[in-house]
């Protein structure tokens, strides 16, 4: 009898992780069904409906609507509409990934039904309850029923806090198969309508950027200041910076000075953004799956935060942390200009079959599940 899951995505990163994962379940389709819920936490068609046209993700079975407002009113506005869903039709299973709030929110809603819960990327921990994803983290891998981990950090972790180790299990990490597959599939795609040919056309040369996190943005200092760094080092770098909505407010409403060689656009699609920093020199950003993307192309990364939840990115990878303070964000920069920057490798099991090995064993959890 075939399994149903219910795949939870929201936001951006969520598409990319759900899409290996909707790959392996169709090659298992005499053993599963699965059904798409997408919160709406991210919307519009640069944020959230064009991810499904690139990545091969079929349309939403489910859409909540539940975008913007607060932490609180999004989550509470996504638990409600969820537990409608899944009192409509239970499924076997519900899967959430990252940890965003529709991550949180389903996953506290599918466990008060007592509805399996799966969390991928699981036991990650950045140790800075400040941020609102640890909290997400934490909160869904204390209710979570499986845990699958992109790292040895997050075993580690769970164990630490008392989960059982027959409910972890260290598969790799989806997001890097959706990035390897994306890759391939970029030497066959027509990318004449992407606005990374007409940048990588301009500049021989060029570093990227991305920022979006509160702690960076929401604060006109800490945006200051990191503007300092990056003016500096576009003086020897061209830098491409593709702006996210929340930060293009803050850069006119704080009046943050932009170097000329600081060139910004608008939020890039999946396939256009990749298009545009795996040929990058370097990566600055605060993004937490930009962190293991690079890593897993072998690219320069500084992460403009004090901690990460990802270690493995800078215990084996090509990541540094660098803070946000501009001298040592400057002087990074510098040594991978001038060559000597970090050099990394690819994580084990890093390998683009993480969904694969996923899929087997939901086969065998679920089955032990329906006879417990």
């Amino acid at each position: 009898m075939q399994k149903l899951i219910y795949l939870v995505a929201g936001a951006r990163p969520n598409f990319m992780k759900i899409a290996p994962i909707v790959r392996a379940l169709d090659k298992e389709s005499q053993r599963f069904k699965y059904q798409i819920v997408h919160t709406g936490q991210h919307y519009g068609r640069e944020m959230s409906e064009v991810f499904f046209e690139e990545l091969g993700i079929p349309q939403p079975d489910h859409h909540l609507d539940c975008g913007g407002g607060s932490h609180a009113e999004q989550t509470a506005k996504i638990m409600m509409a969820f537990e409608k869903v899944c009192n409509a039709r239970r499924p076997d299973c519900v899967l959430v990934v990252g940890d965003v709030n529709s991550t949180l929110a389903c996953s506290i809603v599918a466990k008060k039904l007592r509805i399996p819960v799966a969390h991928v990327e699981a036991g990650l921990r950045s140790g800075d309850r400040g941020m609102p994803e640890e909290i997400n983290r934490l909160v869904t891998d204390s209710i979570s029923d499986w845990f699958f981990c992109t790292e040895p950090a997050g075993v580690a972790n769970l164990l630490a806090e008392g989960k059982p180790a027959s409910a972890i299990f260290y598969v790799g990490h989806v997001m890097v198969d959706n990035l390897l597959y994306q890759r391939d599939r970029l030497d066959h795609a027509n990318t004449t309508s992407f606005q990374s040919i007409a940048i990588k056309n301009d500049y021989s040369r060029y570093g990227v950027v991305t920022l979006h996190r509160p702690s960076n943005v929401d604060n006109g200092e800490v945006l200051s200041a990191i503007f300092t760094a990056l003016n500096a080092i576009a003086a020897d770098l061209p830098l491409v910076f593709p702006v996210h909505p929340r930060t293009r407010t803050n850069l006119e409403q704080f009046s943050i000075a932009v170097s000329k060689n600081i060139r910004l656009t608008g939020p890039l699609s999946f396939m256009d953004f990749l298009n545009l920093w795996k040929d990058a020199i370097l990566v600055l950003t605060d993004s937490g799956g930009l962190q293991e993307e690079t890593t897993a192309l072998g690219i320069a990364c500084l992460t403009l935060r004090d901690s990460t939840e990802r270690p493995i990115t800078i215990d084996e990878g090509t990541n540094i942390l660098v803070g946000t303070n501009p001298r040592m964000i400057i002087e990074e920069a510098r040594h991978v200009l001038a060559g000597k920057g970090k050099s990394g490798h690819r994580p084990q099991m890093w390998d683009g079959q993480s969904a694969e090995r996923i899929v087997a064993q939901l086969e065998t959890l679920l089955t032990r599940s329906a006879c417990a």
